[in-house]
């Protein structure tokens, strides 16, 4: 078998309830997700690791907490990791309710390619949200996700 562990890291600003459910009793899968506390869904799953944030949480407290809980998905020691980038994080994000900068939006996102890069496991990027008004706002938010994921990534 290739693949035993798992991690998922879900950074949208929506808990990973979904995964939390279907991985809530598999002891080789590791669920994060960092999301706002008072955000959809209203009802929690149990991730393996929870970090619910207030509204308007900006990039210097939200970057803390995710140097705080990101090496726990790594020493898990998954065999692949996948990484939900959401970008509703944004303050200009209409549903998000927390207040990253575009700045602090590629940080985390540098942070979490960066221990993915050092670990070593094969690594799935998907993206999500993004409710900005105007909605270039999320477009360049994703599109800052995929030109960080290439600087870290190319030629590794």
């Amino acid at each position: 078998m290739l693949i035993r562990r798992a991690a998922v890291i879900d950074l949208d600003v929506h808990q990973g309830d979904g995964t939390a459910e279907i991985f809530q009793s598999d002891p080789d899968v590791f669920t994060l997700s960092i999301h706002g506390e008072s955000n959809f869904p209203f009802r929690k799953k149990k991730s393996r690791l929870d970090v619910p944030l207030p509204d308007g949480t900006e990039d210097t407290t939200y970057l803390r907490h995710l140097d705080e809980v990101l090496p726990a998905a790594f020493a898990f020691k998954p065999d692949i990791v996948f990484y939900q980038s959401g970008v509703d994080t944004l303050a200009s994000d209409v549903l998000g309710r927390l207040s990253l900068s575009p700045a602090g939006l590629i940080a985390r996102d540098r942070k979490v390619f960066s221990a993915a890069r050092n670990f070593g496991a094969p690594f799935v990027l998907t993206s999500g949200g993004g409710y900005s008004r105007p909605i270039e706002l999320s477009a360049e938010a994703h599109a800052n996700t995929y030109r960080t994921a290439w600087q870290m990534f190319a030629g590794f």
